[in-house]
């Protein structure tokens, strides 16, 4: 029942096939005959459906097989749904597993994801037609919006398409009624996870395609074989240790690291990614006021653990003010812009990065040795994005040394770790799961959050103090300038 070559289908570009193998041998392992899920025949109103199973049991093959929590087994349960791979005989809309009685079947391998990609709109429109039939034209509200949006625009072959639709719909009344039953529910889920109702948000929503597929084998020309060998002698170069510390730092790193893990250790208040629930996300965000316990406690773990996360570089700028050294983040922080922002604004950023840090009586004049200085100098003269590597690298040790300690033992920190919170676990019910699965919505795309976090930080650009070395040095400046001769 497996698919045997998953790579020659239609979506072999998308990374998204190697989650699809996975689902499918977990499908398999479930529908093992002796370890699996047990399925009997079900009485369904006057039908009696073969091979139902349960919603319950479901969760619990899930929770024992797989030595998780219900609420994981669920969470799981319901991604089964939504990719199609288990479809609801009962509420064929709610793509969400009910831990009761509910009864769910396993759908057939020909209607699984990674067999037919991408929908066809003209197959999409016969059953849309063989449904209209079927039902004397009373189809689902969005059905009928899709139906006559169809029949506008595939108006020139749209006699086929009925032709199509009467022939399958006169071949299903030829079944028996519980294998016209299950199929016309096969159907549907196939078609309710790939055409969704407005609102609901589909599993099977992706970028844009790949221009290049990474399976292909690469030929072996001279330059294959050179680009090889330089790989090889990069590798012999490269600095080895014994695997007993390498394995002694990996231990180390995952102890330190485990309760932080969310996929490892329980978050708080809930896991989002099971219970649908947005409060952890909105207690982690970028610039929230008052941070979680567990996000300062990262701050001590490692310098470049603090200016990872922005509410922590907030809290270590605050401290550089206080100590009269705020301009080696802000330094910092540029050289990070100059490195990652847009290749039209590239030369202007590393000319305002000279003016303001490095260039003699700058507003912002940083403190680095001369060698670095030289370096950095000579590579403006050619900018490029990481121009200011060196003078970066130096302060960034610099305050790592230095002000990272001072700062972890100032009042500015404690003060930010007395005040941090420690929000309690918050207990879902199955009807609360189920109405935060309801809720759920597509997130915001990253392009508008970068937008969104630039327009704030214009904001507080704007409204924030003014620095006042860079106000005397413009009236220095400006008292220096020669006055015109009078004629």
């Amino acid at each position: 029942m497996t698919i045997r070559n998953v790579r020659d289908h239609g979506q072999r570009f998308r990374p998204r096939m190697a989650c699809l193998k996975k689902v499918e041998s977990v499908m398999l392992e479930m529908q093992d005959p002796k370890t699996g899920v047990k399925s009997q025949p079900q009485r369904l109103v006057i039908t009696t459906i073969p091979h139902a199973i349960t919603g319950e049991d479901i969760v619990a093959w899930l929770t024992n097989c797989y030595s998780i929590e219900a609420e994981e087994a669920w969470a799981l349960g319901t991604m089964l749904v939504a990719f199609g791979y288990i479809y609801p005989l009962q509420d064929h809309k709610r793509l969400v597993i009910k831990p009761d009685a509910s009864l769910y079947r396993f759908q057939t391998p020909y209607f699984w994801p990674a067999q037919q990609w991408p929908v066809e709109d003209t197959d999409y429109a016969i059953y849309l037609a063989k449904r209209n039939i079927r039902k004397k034209g009373t189809l689902e509200l969005y059905e009928q919006v899709q139906y006559n949006s169809l029949h506008k625009w595939m108006n020139h072959k749209w006699d086929f398409i009925v032709m199509q639709a009467k022939e399958q719909y006169r071949a299903g009344k030829e079944r028996k009624k519980p294998d016209r039953v299950v199929f016309d529910c096969q159907e549907r889920a196939y078609w309710v996870v790939h055409r969704p109702p407005p609102g609901t948000v589909s599993a099977m929503d992706y970028g844009l395609e790949r221009m290049v597929d990474p399976n292909t084998e690469e030929k072996q020309t001279s330059d294959f074989f050179r680009r090889i060998m330089i790989f090889t002698q990069q590798s012999i170069m490269r600095p080895r240790v014994k695997s007993s510390v390498s394995i002694g730092a990996l231990v180390k790193y995952s102890v330190t690291y485990n309760k932080h893990d969310p996929f490892l250790a329980p978050c708080l208040p809930s896991n989002p990614w099971v219970t649908d629930d947005v409060t952890y996300w909105l207690l982690n965000m970028a610039n929230v006021e008052i941070p979680t316990k567990m996000r300062v406690e990262r701050w001590t773990f490692s310098f470049g653990e603090l200016l990872s996360d922005p509410r922590g570089r907030d809290d270590f700028r605050l401290f550089l003010k206080k100590e009269f050294s705020g301009e080696n983040l802000a330094f910092w922080e540029a050289c990070e812009d100059l490195k990652w922002g847009t290749a039209a604004t590239m030369n202007d950023k590393a000319q305002q990065v000279y003016k303001t840090f490095l260039t003699r009586g700058a507003p912002r004049w940083i403190n680095i040795d001369g060698k670095t200085m030289e370096v950095t100098v000579k590579g403006l003269k050619h900018p490029h994005r990481y121009v200011l590597d060196a003078a970066q690298t130096h302060i960034f040790m610099l305050m790592k040394k230095d002000s990272f300690g001072r700062y972890l033992k100032s009042p500015v920190f404690k003060d930010t770790q007395k005040r941090a919170i420690c929000p309690d676990q918050h207990m879902f019910s199955v009807s609360q799961l189920e109405a935060n699965a309801r809720k759920r919505r597509p997130s915001i795309s990253p392009i508008i959050v970068r937008q969104l976090e630039q327009e704030e930080r214009a904001r507080m650009a704007t409204s924030g103090p003014v620095d006042i070395t860079q106000v005397m040095s413009k009236l220095s400046n400006k008292g220096k300038e020669v006055p015109p001769s009078k004629k």
